[in-house]
């Protein structure tokens, strides 16, 4: 076992302990406010235990740190979709705004109330204020002068050579491209104004070809998007990818909405941001078409929305007539080998949709109407669990949202009609019941054939469907120095499950404790555990699922030596208890971060040890600029990486980022066509970025 071996256990704490005693060395310089992005990910991200890429689920917000919201612009949705801010301080913000008029720099936010030395710290990175000169100049010239525009080169590659690529394997297996994986995105943006851009990309295995009769022009994946914000009665319009935000999320919920996680209060309720560009590389989950909201009085406005894209879809025929039909949807985005490109672009997805909206002071409602096509009918193969999945070829929700703040208080909900199927509704309410007392309460409802293709609901289910729950969630500030935030959510399956061939109750709860004893040094202890039913492994109680229990535990402390020199040590610990059986699973992670001159470096070195997938443990991983990393660390090993930043000029960073993973329990690494023989892998990746 890794965790035995005496040489890893000294090679770290030697580590730990000379870093520690050469920045108590250093002269003590004032807190770095540079953004830390960890620290982000530890507060609001929901907690991850499901085996989803959230690498790309996660990146939609990287986009708001490319292009901040305008503080003298921005709406209380705009505010809300950062899940910083309380209701009290989003109403101490907007009056102030009305009171004073424009700010003149986001660090006049010390002199509204209720703003907190912590919250500045992290709202900060996300808001600017846009005092220049060019907003009366015409489209073209304020598109000219913005200086909030990047290009984005990047690359990637597996040095290890993949079985996916040998010439040995079945041609059905191989991998139809180079192991390479090529990333462009350029994007200019001015809050409130206006924003264009485009990404290209090629994954790993993908072929780079212009071939129009297979719908490939050039890279495997293109986005692309022009809007215009603020045109007179036309609030919002955009043409291209996009995606959709109203109300809670039942039917047409945006890449904003978070699951249960850190922050207990503030990401419990969706944001009404309406139409938003999309800009990700997750290659479903977005509108491709055309957007525009209009102002029909000072109250009333009306988003409507046309969208027609082709779509992955697993193409089968029925025997009886010869016609086709869709027996899935793959979600991965990856067409590697013949039969993944064989599922590309086989299936027309059409949406038409309208949401008509009133909004006076604090009371937001509205009644959506949301209608998809398929160009073939979806009919997936039948199990015991599955019965109640969408087949067919159209789907029809009909809704309706209303939120209402007072004072301290507010309540959101919404309600949603698959016409001729289920019904769902959600309901919640967030209180601050004194300066160190905030809760929130939600309670939601979902029938087995409620079907919402682009719902971001909260719910224990990755859709709003089959389930039925109640959330609690307090966060208390004892003071500067100490906070205490958890919840309690108990849920109920209604029908079978995934994995669980029997109606059943489940329940999960989380506390961390925060503690903050200088600028510098940040500390947190955090527990969450989670029963739900599975079934069970035996073979004559199969059909009997039993509660398994997931158990996790962080420890957790930053640590700024000085402006140039960070540390981070982290333990995460698990734990599954299932049929009589208790696996365990351990990591230890060691990061020093620090900066020399134009260089910056991050470093990491971690130690980990699962019995079995169930134990794996999710670490997020320091990356490059509008790059995320969340890898799931299991089986015995040790990952380490380093990653190079280097300023060029004032316009051009260039960043170099090695990781390697070595096991010492197995010979070789993954499955599949992604099988490595021999027990290391080693990535590489290059970036640059250029302001234009």
């Amino acid at each position: 076992m890794i965790l035995r071996k005496l040489k890893d256990w000294f090679l770290l704490t030697f580590t730990i302990c000379l870093c520690f005693v050469f920045a108590n060395t250093m002269a003590q310089d004032s807190f770095h406010k540079e953004f830390n992005f960890e620290k982000l990910v530890d507060d609001i991200f929901p907690l991850q235990d499901l085996d989803l890429n959230y690498e790309e689920l996660y990146e939609n917000l990287l986009q708001i740190l490319a292009n901040p919201i305008d503080l003298n612009r921005a709406s209380d949705e705009q505010l809300r979709s950062l899940f910083i801010l309380k209701e009290s301080q989003i109403a101490s913000l907007l009056a102030y705004r009305e009171e004073t008029g424009s700010l003149l720099s986001v660090y006049e936010l010390q002199s509204i109330p209720n703003f907190d030395p912590v919250t500045l710290s992290r709202l900060i990175p996300f808001v600017t204020v846009d005092n220049s000169a060019s907003s009366g100049k015409s489209l073209l010239k304020r598109v000219g002068l913005e200086k909030n525009n990047y290009l984005i080169l990047r690359y990637e590659r597996t040095l290890e050579e993949k079985k996916g690529y040998k010439e040995s394997i079945d041609s059905a297996s191989r991998y139809l491209g180079t192991p390479d994986k090529v990333y462009t995105r350029f994007r200019t943006a001015r809050s409130g104004d206006f924003s264009f851009g485009f990404t290209l990309e090629k994954d790993a295995g993908e072929t780079l070809n212009w071939a129009p009769s297979k719908k490939q022009y050039g890279p495997d994946y293109h986005s692309f998007h022009g809007q215009l914000l603020n045109k007179g009665r036309v609030q919002n319009i955009i043409i291209g990818d996009y995606q959709a935000q109203f109300g809670q999320g039942l039917t047409l919920g945006g890449g904003f909405g978070m699951g249960k996680g850190a922050e207990t209060i503030t990401a419990i309720r969706r944001s009404n941001l309406g139409f938003i560009p999309y800009a990700s590389l997750n290659e479903f989950g977005f509108f491709r078409g055309a957007a525009i909201t209009y102002r029909l009085t000072d109250q009333l406005k009306l988003h409507s929305f046309v969208s027609s894209y082709r779509r992955d879809g697993k193409l089968a025929a029925d025997t009886t007539d010869d016609s086709s039909f869709i027996s899935s949807l793959p979600i991965t985005g990856f067409h590697r080998t013949t039969n993944e490109f064989g599922t590309r672009k086989q299936i027309r997805e059409d949406n038409i949709g309208l949401v008509l909206q009133y909004k006076a002071k604090s009371i937001d409602g509205g009644v959506l109407l949301h209608h998809t096509d398929f160009s073939l009918p979806i009919l997936r193969n039948a199990g015991l669990y599955n019965q109640f999945n969408f087949n067919g070829e159209n789907n029809t929700n009909l809704g309706a949202y209303l939120n209402y703040s007072w004072q301290n208080f507010t309540l959101f909900s919404e309600a949603a009609q698959t016409l001729e199927h289920g019904r769902a509704f959600t309901i919640g309410a967030l209180s601050s019941l004194s300066n160190q007392l905030d809760i929130s309460l939600l309670y939601r409802k979902f029938d087995r054939d409620f079907y919402s293709f682009y719902s971001n609901a909260l719910s224990e289910n990755t859709i709003p469907q089959n389930e039925s729950g109640f959330y609690w969630g307090s966060k208390y500030t004892f003071s500067k120095k100490y906070s205490l935030a958890g919840y309690v959510d108990l849920f109920k399956f209604p029908w079978l499950k995934y994995r669980s061939y029997s109606p059943s109750t489940g329940n999960e709860w989380m506390i961390k404790l925060s503690y903050q004893p200088s600028r510098t040094v940040t500390f947190f202890l955090q527990a969450r555990e989670e029963t739900k039913a599975r079934n069970s492994n035996g073979e004559t109680n199969f059909y009997n699922p039993s509660p398994g229990t997931k158990r996790n535990y962080w420890v957790n402390c930053d640590y700024a030596a000085s402006l140039r020199l960070s540390f981070k040590t982290r333990v995460q610990v698990s734990s599954y208890t299932f049929d009589g059986m208790t696996s365990r699973g351990f990591a230890l992670i060691q990061d020093v971060n620090f900066d020399v001159g134009r260089f910056s470096f991050s470093t990491r070195y971690a130690l980990f040890d699962t019995d079995n997938y169930d134990n794996r443990l999710y670490v997020y991983e320091k990356d490059m600029w509008l790059a995320f990393s969340l890898p799931a660390y299991f089986g015995q090993g040790i990952r380490n990486y380093i990653m190079v930043q280097y300023k060029v000029s004032s316009k051009v960073d260039l960043w170099l980022r090695w990781a390697q993973t070595r096991y010492t329990n197995q010979t070789t690494i993954g499955s599949s066509g992604e099988t490595i023989n021999g027990n290391t892998k080693n990535d590489v990746k290059l970036q640059v970025r250029i302001n234009l």
